[in-house]
């Protein structure tokens, strides 16, 4: 339990005051026990290397050079052996544990050589000789405390590296649900956009026939205001079915359009009053069905821009099949002769929204005047999407 846990600085004081009182006991034990007892310049180096851990997670380096000079200063002196180590052993675990990698092993290591070689040195007249066998000891826990402290930090790093990772995917998933949402939006937004705006420019159109005949040619005005209901019952069920993905219901929602329809699209475009010139014929099975709706979209759309643009005219629409692409071409032949347009209001987004449909599906999109008069529109789209 984490209340339970006690301070850091807590801990390296009760570790201090734990290894002084080790050192200093278990060395006066031992000098006891032999003919010199021990000298106070002793327990000034012992109570000086065992305090000095109280700062070791501050000044990891410092800590190791003081705990490293006294013992130095202790076996120079000639002093009686003991567990002086204690603090030296837990400062080199603290040079390496709290250290950068590198650079604290090389530290610890360049210490470990120098304490080496003098312990070997004054273990030179050791009687008897069985006894250097502490030296070695002292060696090999220097190594070991330096080791565990290196695996403790790798330990520790690799840990972060993973609470990183775990945050970075995190934030890649969300990144990710929210850069799906965008698309969702942008692409709801150009069905509303194509199935609007097509049926509206036709309203207008038909809408201002029937004020024009209404008085005249009631039989005329009849079959305008038919239109429109038809124009616009076939716009509300294409935003219904459209708009449904934003609904939790199990209702049951009508495809988008495609290949099938550009022939009720000309149909329709016919009433609107231009004269629409469609093959038609039945389209090949193997078209995918993202691709069928952008170009249903964009017939649908460059219709719609022919009425707002030029008004009742001539439209040729072709869709060539071929064997890795579907290629489309609208034109007309641009505003006849006291036939007004339906009255856009400046540029719209109408070319720029068929453009980005064929990039998303890898195609191209090249729309312009024709040099005889009127505008194309042609679009190549791949069979085989790559979506970007």
């Amino acid at each position: 339990m984490r209340w339970l846990r006690l301070p850091a600085w807590v801990q390296d004081l009760l570790l201090a005051v734990f290894i002084t009182v080790m050192q200093v006991q278990g060395t006066v034990t031992r000098a006891h026990a032999g003919p010199d007892g021990l000298e106070p310049p002793g327990y000034a180096l012992l109570i000086v290397s065992g305090a000095a851990i109280t700062v070791r997670r501050r000044w990891p380096v410092p800590v190791f050079a003081v705990t490293a000079l006294a013992s130095l200063s202790y076996y120079a002196l000639d002093l009686p052996d003991g567990p002086g180590w204690l603090a030296l052993f837990v400062a080199l675990y603290t040079v390496t544990a709290h250290g950068d990698g590198r650079q604290s092993v090389l530290i610890a290591g360049g210490g470990i050589l120098l304490l080496s070689a003098f312990w070997l040195v004054a273990a030179a007249d050791i009687e008897p000789p069985e006894a250097i066998g502490w030296v070695f000891f002292r060696i090999g826990a220097s190594i070991m405390s330096a080791a565990l402290g290196e695996s403790a930090r790798s330990r520790r790093v690799i840990a972060a590296e993973a609470v990183d990772r775990a945050e970075l995917a995190e934030r890649t998933r969300e990144q990710e649900a929210r850069a799906r949402v965008d698309e969702e939006r942008l692409r709801i937004a150009r069905e509303v956009h194509d199935t609007v705006a097509h049926a509206i420019a036709i309203i207008n159109v038909q809408s201002g026939v029937t004020a024009h005949v209404l008085d005249k040619r009631p039989e005329q005005a009849r079959a305008a205001l038919q239109v429109i209901e038809r124009t616009s019952s076939r716009a509300l069920h294409e935003m219904r079915a459209v708009l449904g993905v934003l609904r939790d219901g199990d209702d049951d929602l009508a495809p988008l359009p495609g290949l099938g329809q550009i022939g009720e699209l000309a149909a329709k475009a016919r009433q609107a009053g231009l004269d629409v010139d469609f093959p038609g014929g039945p389209p090949p099975a193997e078209v995918p069905t993202a691709v069928g709706t952008a170009v249903y979209r964009i017939v649908q759309e460059s219709i719609t821009n022919v009425i707002r643009h030029a008004g009742t005219t001539r439209v040729t629409v072709a869709v060539d099949y071929g064997a890795d692409a579907v290629r489309v071409r609208v034109a007309d032949e641009g505003p006849r002769p006291g036939c007004a347009p339906c009255g856009a209001d400046g540029p719209g987004r109408g070319i720029l929204g068929m453009r980005e449909r064929c990039q998303l599906l890898g195609g191209e999109l090249e729309a312009g005047p024709l040099p005889g008069g009127g505008f194309a529109v042609t679009a190549r789209l791949p069979l085989t999407p790559a979506y970007t």
